[in-house]
């Protein structure tokens, strides 16, 4: 690899930032569907929907220095990929899993602020103005991604793994209402007498 201009540096990130784009196009419907909790299967599929935009904005940024949208491979987000994927197939408590999900993911939004602010700051300097907004608005994107995720740990899923209340959904799986009521007594759960099943069942989730 040889290195003579700033140029030729924020050119070799824009590769390296267009490649891990579509690598998490191809990972964020891997994540939502491993994950447990509904709130965090829809942040991840909406996450996806701003990656693809994304992807259109460094089409603009590569077009807007006069350059052809080309790929890299970015070895750091596939590294960190490849460790999310190890809880796609973890089993136990819910909560806890979708907490490493959760991680897992904050990471992968952490090495792309890193990238972005980078990559904003070197389009600045070069005098590429608006590609320095393109490359901000992604910034920023990747910033409210990155607090929505911390707000959904800490306020729902972090609470939940902490009291053990994650429970696996197959604990619930082919119970009859009758059954289910008995656990819901057992737990204390209030007002099943008047659950349907479907209820008594998401009940018993939640309470483990």
């Amino acid at each position: 690899m040889k290195i003579d201009s700033l140029r030729d540096l924020f050119l070799d990130e824009l590769k390296d930032a267009y490649d891990f784009e579509h690598q998490l196009l191809d990972a964020l419907p891997k994540m939502a569907d491993n994950a447990h909790d509904p709130k965090l299967q829809k942040g991840f599929l909406q996450h996806l929907k701003q990656t693809e935009g994304q992807v259109q904005r460094l089409e603009q940024v590569f077009l807007g220095i006069g350059e052809k949208a080309e790929r890299k491979t970015c070895k750091g987000m596939k590294g960190l990929i490849e460790e999310g994927e190890e809880f796609f197939e973890a089993r136990g408590d819910e909560a806890a899993v979708d907490a490493a999900l959760i991680g897992a993911a904050q990471r992968v939004e952490h090495y792309e602020m890193a990238a972005y602010g980078t990559l904003r700051s070197m389009a600045e300097t070069l005098g590429h103005e608006q590609e320095a907004r393109l490359l901000q608005e992604t910034l920023e994107q990747e910033e409210r991604a990155d607090e929505k995720l911390s707000r959904l740990a800490e306020r729902r899923v972090n609470p939940r793994a902490a009291d053990g209340v994650g429970v696996p959904r197959r604990t619930t799986r082919g119970q009859t209402k009758d059954e289910l009521y008995e656990q819901a007594q057992r737990l204390g759960i209030e007002g099943r007498s008047k659950m349907s099943k479907q209820q008594l069942a998401r009940a018993v989730q939640r309470h483990g």
